[in-house]
């Protein structure tokens, strides 16, 4: 029997109203966005607030994020739906800012880091596999509980247990319930000094995760100062002085800094994690494969280069399930692009939701096929269409780590148990990240 399709709503069809999309937003970003985004190398949305251009074209996307990247910087609407949980964090900062929050955190994303940080993931891969049982499981909640114990092992050597961190991961859980994305404040073009009209969930949420970053944050900074601070994640970080001004981050940027990681490094993971582990339900000849490979996995990170098939399921998920569907540019200069003018101001939404689902662009764009990367055919994909951490100087650079722990986890949880898909089929909807809108739901059977 032919496998079903990765599932995926389908599009809109027509232009419809302003009131009518922001509607369909609220519900789901990708069922409200038109069916021709997945044939169209263009589209041009214009509305009273917002005049933006979907860019599918791999040249355009070339040109946007790697050839002339400084004219295109983050959308301020972008910033402003993100603001209240990431301040003026690095993935949303533009200019001097960006570049100066880069020069610090770049290095420790570096060299050995990754070999660094390989105990932790195998240690919080191990816990999350434990606290499964058999039966009929929501996936879910137990890949963001795994995710948000990489990320606090390796920023501040804290598991999930810890009772600051299973705080930040519960609020950060209905922050993006609060959908912040679809606010007033990321549809006006309203001046800075004027008061955001987010909503008071959107607010009520932030400000709670942000509290307990800060408490976080200080703890180190004080840890730091006598010399008994963990040489993890957060230490270097914070000790790692911009090469240009001689400064570390204060105690309020790092805050900032923290909640983008937390943002980058757990909820997206987190994502594509719960995808992977139904993908690989649904195709049991994939999950073998990944099984077979997990006693290859120790406490060597060279162990990691053997887990070939693990990391092209890994690859396979993030193409068909990229952890953020879209992010938006915009344009400072007026432009001409595919002979349509493109005025200042413009919105340039890049969405690697569509990108990788393109049907101009992948074989069977909506198959779950792993053995693609080693064709000649998916490789040229690849290089044109490609993009689970975008590209160019914005370029995720913890995407190495992410990389590194989707390969651990999956071995590790698929090694421990049989996976079994139920009749109930996620289907995606996208807020902050690609999610199931009622879960995502395996039967577990401990493997002998």
């Amino acid at each position: 029997m032919t496998p079903p399709p990765a599932p995926r709503p389908p599009g809109a069809e027509g232009r419809g109203t302003l009131l009518g999309l922001m509607r369909g937003f609220r519900r789901d970003l990708l069922s409200a966005l038109p069916e021709r985004l997945y044939r169209a190398w263009m589209a041009e949305f214009r509305t009273p607030l917002i005049h933006s251009f979907f860019c599918n074209d791999p040249a355009l996307i070339r040109l946007i994020l790697q050839e002339r990247p400084g004219d295109f910087p983050k959308s301020n609407r972008m910033r402003e739906g993100l603001a209240p949980l990431l301040g003026n964090g690095v993935f949303i900062s533009n200019g001097e800012d960006w570049a100066r929050q880069r020069r610090i955190i770049d290095p420790a994303f570096e060299g050995g880091r990754l070999r660094h940080s390989h105990a932790a993931i195998l240690d919080a891969a191990r816990a999350a596999a434990a606290r499964l049982a058999p039966g009929e499981v929501d996936v879910e909640p137990h890949s963001a509980h795994a995710a948000a114990d990489v990320i606090f092992r390796t920023l501040f050597s804290l598991p999930i247990e810890d009772a600051v961190a299973a705080q930040v991961f519960h609020a950060f859980r209905a922050h993006q319930e609060a959908q912040p994305l679809i606010n007033l404040a990321a549809l006006l073009p309203l001046p800075r000094w004027l008061p955001r009209p987010h909503s008071r969930r959107t607010r009520a949420t932030a400000g709670r995760i942000r509290g307990l970053i800060q408490t976080l944050v200080a703890d180190r900074m004080e840890a730091i100062r006598q010399g008994r601070a963990p040489q993890d994640l957060a230490t270097k970080i914070m000790t790692t002085r911009d090469p240009e001004t001689g400064q570390c981050f204060s105690q309020a940027e790092m805050v900032d800094q923290v909640a983008v990681m937390f943002l980058a490094g757990h909820e997206t993971s987190a994502s594509v994690l719960g995808w992977a582990l139904w993908l690989l339900a649904a195709h049991p000849e994939w999950q073998d494969r990944v099984a077979a490979e997990a006693h290859l996995l120790t406490d060597d990170f060279g162990s990691l280069s053997g887990l070939r098939a693990t990391r092209a399921v890994f690859r396979e998920a993030l193409r068909l399930y990229p952890a953020v569907a879209m992010f938006v540019r915009e344009a400072t200069l007026p432009e001409t692009f595919r002979d349509r003018p493109v005025p200042r101001g413009a919105q340039l939404v890049v969405s690697p939701w569509h990108l990788h689902r393109h049907q101009r662009l992948w074989d069977r764009p909506d198959s779950f096929d792993p053995g693609r990367w080693d064709t000649p055919e998916g490789k040229v994909s690849a290089r044109a269409a490609y993009l689970p951490f975008s590209a160019g100087p914005r370029a995720c650079p913890g995407a190495g780590l992410a990389m590194a722990e989707g390969v651990v986890m999956l071995a590790t949880i698929v090694g421990a148990w049989r996976l079994q898909p139920t009749d109930r089929i996620p289907q995606p909807v996208a807020r902050l990240t690609i999610r199931a809108r009622d879960g995502i739901w395996l039967r577990l059977l401990p493997r002998p």
